[in-house]
């Protein structure tokens, strides 16, 4: 890549979906496919989705969640057998009709979600109240034929993610689970992502096909557009009552259970490079970046030897720690270049070191998002860098946090939300009837829609009439245009 193919050339600010598919394509995490709504994600790209894997996935484990993997195509009378979830995903759905040169006797569904492949093989494998709980996860990607524009890991066709899936013996149990994967997910967003966020239930009329209550958690983007990052749902006993997934209770009655499903998409990548990102490029915290620590060596003729020697007995140190290093020895690229590539790359830290480093038993410390340089010691340099890692974390999360902080408004009217949405974006939290058709009248006028209500349902509106109709009102509503 040239010095000229390095820069970003769209404003975040003025021009953000410009923005970000460069930021995506210059810092190598994917590529658009031959097929309209499909990517190729490439080696840094599914680097952070890996990170993002690691976490979640040991955090599931230690909560009792086993790993499986279900078939991708799933016959279309299975679907079938629960209505909400063929009226639901029916227009999204890829069919397959013919397996080689034979036309296949029913049609086979690519996955979009997959209760309808998984809930029989519970039903199969629940007998008794000591089967309770079951706690099945899979990686997987789904297929959802909706996206006419590509924005990769917004809004693909195809997209990863993980999909839980559980059963149990009663509402409160399966309550509890809902709640603990959503806990689950928004400590992977302020922990690990550096991104805080707002937790919250979907609308009735929003909520997953079949589903009794989905919870969800919402990011803000820097444009003001919310991110629908991860939802949990408790599914009540319609899927159970569907697919007969029964049990025999302590009493030796038969009883459905209560299950739930949660997932989290790769979308949220798409919300960490849109949230951290600038015009440099990619920025990702420390915890997820695919490389830690870039050491970018500066030496002339006469002093390269000791300069690269100290250089790699550093890059050891770190790499022993864990770190993961890059020592760019690279001859034909200058300094700043491989400043500037690194800094493209979402680096979260770079080492400088040149002689006056090598004399003073020094380096020269720089952080990604902001550029701030410290020099430190290099005695135990390998302790202090997490210190920096630290900070950078905490300067990224401290950006986050006042961007939503600074973004959640409210109103009284329908055209206070109208008016506030259109000039400030964000969250505007009004008082709600609980009647879709107040939404849809916004949705038509601004393409704003309520992406939640608080959790608990016990919240008062400030108001006792619906913002949108005058009708009384029930609850609150958080209206944003969304992702």
């Amino acid at each position: 890549m040239s010095e000229q193919e390095l820069g970003i050339t769209e404003s975040k600010e003025y021009a953000t979906g410009d923005w970000y598919a460069e930021v995506v394509q210059k810092a190598g995490l994917a590529d658009y496919a031959p097929m309209g709504g499909f990517i190729v994600t490439k080696p840094r790209g599914y680097a952070l989705w890996e990170a993002l894997q690691d976490n979640l996935d040991g955090w599931f484990k230690d909560t009792g969640v086993d790993n499986a993997y279900f078939p991708m195509f799933i016959p279309e009378s299975f679907l079938e057998r629960e209505k909400d979830i063929v009226e639901g995903f029916d227009p999204e759905v890829a069919w397959v009709t013919q397996g080689g040169h034979e036309e296949l006797e029913e049609r086979l569904a690519v996955r979009p979600t997959s209760e309808s492949i998984i809930a029989p093989f519970m039903a199969d494998w629940v007998r008794s109240h000591r089967d309770l709980p079951l706690r099945l996860n899979q990686w997987c990607s789904v297929v959802r034929w909706e996206a006419t524009e590509t924005k990769p890991f917004f809004r693909t066709k195809e997209f990863l993610w993980q999909e839980g899936h559980t059963a149990h013996a009663s509402e409160d149990g399966a309550w509890d689970e809902t709640m603990l994967r959503l806990d689950q997910y928004e400590r992977l967003f302020e922990d690990v992502l550096a991104i805080p966020v707002m937790r919250g239930r979907k609308p009735p009329h929003d909520k997953f096909p079949g589903a009794h209550t989905t919870t969800t958690v919402e990011a803000l983007m820097p444009d003001g557009k919310s991110v629908q990052s991860a939802t949990s749902h408790y599914l009540g006993t319609s899927f159970a009552e569907a697919f007969d997934i029964t049990y025999t209770d302590e009493d030796e009655d038969e009883a459905v259970a209560h299950t739930t499903s949660w997932g989290l998409s790769w979308r949220a990548l798409g919300a960490l490079i849109m949230t951290h990102s600038d015009e440099q490029g990619l920025v990702v915290p420390p915890t997820v970046a695919p490389t830690q620590v870039a050491i970018v060596p500066i030496w002339q003729e006469d002093t390269k030897d000791e300069v690269l020697e100290y250089a790699e007995g550093i890059a050891e140190e770190l790499e022993d720690a864990g770190i993961s290093v890059d020592l760019d020895d690279r001859d034909e690229r200058n300094p700043g270049f491989k400043f500037n590539e690194h800094e493209l790359n979402g680096v979260p830290v770079r080492f400088e070191i040149g002689p006056n480093e090598v004399e003073d038993e020094e380096i020269t410390v720089v952080h990604r998002p902001d550029g701030e340089s410290i020099v430190e010691d290099r005695e135990e340099i390998a302790e202090t860098v997490e210190d920096h890692f630290d900070d950078v974390y905490d300067k990224l999360y401290e950006a986050a946090e006042e961007n939503l902080e600074e973004n959640v408004r409210e109103a009284d009217s329908a055209e206070e939300i109208l008016g506030t949405i259109g000039q400030h974006r964000g969250y505007v939290k009004a008082p709600w009837c609980g009647d879709e058709a107040c939404e849809t009248a916004i949705k038509e006028k601004i393409a704003a829609e309520i992406v939640m209500c608080p959790l608990d349902r016990d919240v008062e509106p400030e108001s006792d009439e619906c913002a949108i109709c005058g009708d009384e009102a029930h609850e609150v509503a958080y209206f944003a245009k969304s992702y």
